[in-house]
């Protein structure tokens, strides 16, 4: 039966298939508050991916691995207030899907039944691919994450771009091991452009790139390294807009104008 409350130009499971076929690009952007997510919402993003990224852009943490599930769950409730008709992936944290398949189920149900979310994401190849396949199964909807690995950083020394030499094989077969697996969607961080599109090329479900070249089948950035906000902008990033030094131009007025006295003004007031 159709859903009366959903907007008719919203993302839904079965559009992801049909985009990739068709040749229409999939626009994903991470998103992290009610306000950004109805902004977000408003310009015709896609999928709002309320990314475990959170730590670094939201939150002060110089990588994502301190991010915790009730961290995601806050942010992901939000957004989803912000944009109750949009495709929402939840992005699972660091050890809450690693510890066990049991723990890993128990999480990415918490996910969906208490924000609403429409999809989980994680991250790994083949070796999750198992994972996957049971999430799935549970009726859990699974957006897979390769390439570069923001909770591996730690373990492989940085971030480092994938996809040279040898690695190339290892990522061409870990997608093929993931969508046999179930997964709707793979997301292809910071690899060799040559590799992401051979990926591509090969798999039935939708890419979606963040440094991979232009021939993933989408793309998808920090909302808060487009929109100028902080001092570093990676290289697979771009500045589309400079709003952090709009925020501050901002608020040194409203300083300067509390400071000279000529705010609040006489229609800031309530008079008698």
């Amino acid at each position: 039966m159709k859903d009366e409350n959903m907007s008719k130009n919203k993302v839904t499971l079965s559009a992801f298939g049909k985009r990739k076929r068709s040749g229409e690009k999939l626009i994903m952007l991470t998103s992290y508050d009610a306000p950004t997510a109805a902004i977000a919402a408003a310009a015709g993003i896609d999928i709002l991916l309320v990314g475990d990224s959170v730590g670094m852009a939201q939150l002060g943490y110089s990588s994502t691995i301190p991010v915790t599930m009730e961290d995601m769950l806050h942010h992901t409730k939000s957004v989803r207030r912000g944009a109750p008709d949009s495709f929402v992936v939840f992005d699972m944290p660091f050890m809450s899907y690693q510890a066990s398949d049991e723990e890993a189920l128990r999480n990415a149900g918490r996910a969906l039944k208490e924000t609403g979310a429409d999809a989980v994401k994680l991250e790994g190849g083949a070796e999750v691919a198992p994972l996957i396949r049971k999430l799935v199964g549970a009726g859990i909807p699974v957006m897979a994450h390769l390439g570069l690995l923001p909770q591996h950083v730690q373990a492989v020394g940085g971030y480092k771009i994938t996809g040279r030499g040898d690695d190339a094989a290892r990522l061409v077969n870990d997608a093929l091991k993931i969508q046999d697996a179930g997964a709707f969607a793979v997301v292809l961080e910071c690899m060799i452009s040559d590799v992401a599109k051979e990926i591509t090329s090969k798999l039935d479900i939708p890419t979606i790139g963040i440094g991979s070249g232009t021939d993933c089948d989408g793309q998808v950035q920090v909302v808060t390294d487009i929109l100028g906000i902080g001092d570093f902008t990676p290289k697979h990033a771009k500045r589309f807009a400079n709003v952090g030094e709009i925020m501050q131009q901002a608020m040194k007025q409203y300083a300067d104008e509390v400071k000279a006295g000529t705010f609040p003004a006489k229609e800031n007031r309530f008079d008698a």
